[in-house]
């Protein structure tokens, strides 16, 4: 009995250790974020993170808890396998995590959820914005990783119990290690609350980075799988009815009619060009942003002059794919997931494509990668793109970059389409590619590689905008530029910043009737309304929309983070984080209105989410 006991005791007690050193761990790898913390603030910590990690290893002792039972009545070597069996996926898994998400940490900005998971379906494609360094040393960490925490357990844990006596009063030995068993029901689930064990209880600082060193990222990723499909029961803040009414107010009680709209455009049906900048950042902009690091974009700025430009403007999310998906279908980001994950839904959306194809417009999308990615394909075809030209269709010379055919090949593809178009009006978006990590471009204006990629596809640019000016085209076309999303730049901005998803968003082409700064608050869901206001289009369909040329319409901003959400005007900022259970960031004389108001649309979205 007493064998039994230890053993199970050494189990719990060396995964809590591990979980609990994984902490100054991950601090360590990003020393350039917790260098400015003192020794109280690292044993603050692994202290207020200790409740998931108490929790996980009480999981993760279940299943030995179980052969402790089973051992009471069936001797031998069994004992030591059936162990092995289950310890070696828990700490080959719990490595693989570990090192994986101190690794993504540095590009998302966020403790491991199941994301990674979305974009292993096309591993190529998921493994291009890793450096190559870090495609040989993370494998090698993760083995080195796995042999320091199993050679220890095996060897000192493990093997004695080949050496287990036999056990005389079975019946009692029995009773108490169920009981032990049943028990761990306690840490697992985090004490007797109503309240079961979540990534929030870690939560202890206003400080966001010392809260995510908290987070066991094994935990953060297993309680990611876990959430199921079922929409609807997700992000419940307020009755049914309280939301309706909370949603109908951000609308302005707007019926978003057409007429309403402020004409900013001279041509009803222009030629629409849609380029979307891959991680384009607001504040790397010198219009856009005072601090910025200066000439990263000269192009976009002169653009900026002589257009339409909008100069509170957010993305939406941090991924492409969700990113896509609120430009061309005006449909926010989801915290925890993405619709272009489920195809039966994505292509029940409202899309710009399919509304311009429905009224005479020719549709195509240009990627120079690969367009299967994150289900992009069929998102595209499914919400009216009537033409996709990706990677297979440049010669392999082209496909130079980890992602496929660089910005300057894929800016002179685009050229060649409109060169050999033949229908009008015609559509066409466009997303780069260059300024996507690993950064690798044929350009070397800039130390750092992330601003000197975005400067390498300002210049691709203005190379294309200066040719097409000199053609007839330029006249009756509407060029669209706006970021997929921005950029964790400079070092150190968090996930749920509102800087992390400040970008610029410039109308230009011979089709704007004269330029303009337009300074009220929006995102790129209400690209679509604002869109298909201006060419006399019906957008009734764009529920989560609003017209940003329409002077009755509230103007506001939202974006998600993971398992968050911001919402902005001109006079309120509020920053809700979910895991926390509250807002991190409050600004504004009704900001609570605020946050109320962002619930209630996360809420309403989520319902929509379930019903598609």
């Amino acid at each position: 009995m007493g064998q039994r006991l230890i053993f199970l005791l050494k189990i719990y007690a060396w995964f809590l250790l591990v979980f609990i050193l994984q902490k100054p761990l991950f601090m360590i790898y990003h020393a350039g974020l917790y260098t400015s913390f003192d020794m109280t603030d690292w044993l603050r910590v692994m202290w207020h993170g200790l409740p998931l990690d108490l929790s996980l290893s009480a999981y993760i002792l279940f299943i030995p808890a179980l052969i402790a039972v089973l051992s009471v009545w069936i001797q031998g070597r069994w004992i030591y396998l059936a162990n092995q069996l289950w310890l070696i996926p828990v700490c080959i898994v719990s490595s693989v995590i570990f090192i994986c998400d101190a690794e993504l940490y540095s590009y998302w900005g966020f403790r491991m959820d199941a994301t990674p998971l979305f974009y292993l379906s096309s591993p190529a494609d998921a493994m291009a914005s890793v450096p190559m360094a870090a495609l040989i040393l993370v494998p090698l960490c993760i083995i080195v990783y796995f042999l320091l925490i199993w050679y220890p357990l095996s060897r000192f844990v493990l093997s004695p119990t080949v050496r287990w006596k036999f056990i005389r009063r079975r019946g009692r030995d029995t009773v108490v290690l169920l009981l032990i068993t049943a028990l761990l029901i306690i840490p697992a689930r985090g004490g007797f609350s109503v309240s079961t064990m979540n990534i929030g209880k870690v939560y202890f600082s206003p400080e966001i980075s010392l809260n995510h060193a908290a987070i066991n990222p094994v935990f953060s990723f297993m309680t990611s799988i876990s959430k199921g499909q079922d929409f609807k029961k997700q992000y419940r803040y307020m009755d049914e009815d309280q939301a309706e009414k909370e949603f109908e107010r951000l609308k302005g009680g707007n019926p978003y009619t057409v007429a309403d709209s402020l004409l900013w455009i001279q041509d009803k049906r222009p030629n629409v060009l849609m380029i979307i900048l891959e991680s384009f950042s607001g504040i790397a902009m010198d219009s856009l942003y005072a601090e910025a690091p200066g000439g990263i974009m000269p192009n976009l700025d002169k653009l900026a002059s002589e257009g339409i430009f909008f100069t509170n403007f957010y993305a939406n999310s941090f991924r492409t794919d969700r990113g896509l998906v609120s430009i061309l279908s005006g449909y926010p980001a989801q915290p925890t997931t993405s619709i272009m994950k489920y195809p039966s839904k994505s292509q029940s959306l409202p899309s710009i494509a399919r509304t311009l194809q429905k009224n005479g417009y020719d549709t195509e999308f240009l990627y120079g990668g690969d367009a299967d990615f994150t289900n992009m394909r069929s998102y595209f075809i499914g919400t009216g793109f009537k033409n996709i030209v990706c990677d297979k269709d440049f010669p392999v010379a082209d496909r130079l970059s980890k992602w496929g055919a660089n910005d300057e090949v894929t800016f002179n593809k685009l050229r060649s389409l409109i060169a050999n178009q033949k229908e009008r009006p015609y559509m066409k978006a466009f997303l780069t590619i260059s300024s996507h990590e690993p950064f690798d471009v044929p350009y070397h204006k800039f130390k750092d590689p992330y601003l000197n990629s975005v400067a390498y596809t300002d210049s691709c640019i203005g190379v294309f905008i200066d040719d097409l000016k000199k053609t007839p085209e330029w006249k009756n076309t509407l060029v669209i530029f706006v970021p997929d999303h921005a950029m964790r730049y400079p070092v150190g901005i968090q996930e749920s910043d509102i800087l992390r998803h400040y970008i610029p968003m410039i109308w230009t082409g011979g089709a704007v009737s004269k330029p303009r700064v337009v300074s009220e608050y929006g995102s790129q869901i209400d690209i679509a309304a604002t869109l298909l206001g201006q060419l006399g289009l019906p957008y009734d369909d764009f529920t989560f929309s609003k017209n940003m040329a329409d002077p009755v319409q509230r103007k506001f901003a939202y974006y998600t983070f993971k398992d968050g959400f911001g919402f902005l005007d001109a006079d309120n900022q509020v920053i809700y984080d979910n895991e926390a259970g509250k807002a991190i960031f409050l600004k504004g004389a009704n900001a609570s209105a605020s946050e109320l108001a962002g619930k209630a649309f996360l809420q309403k979205l989520y319902d929509d989410l379930g019903s598609r």
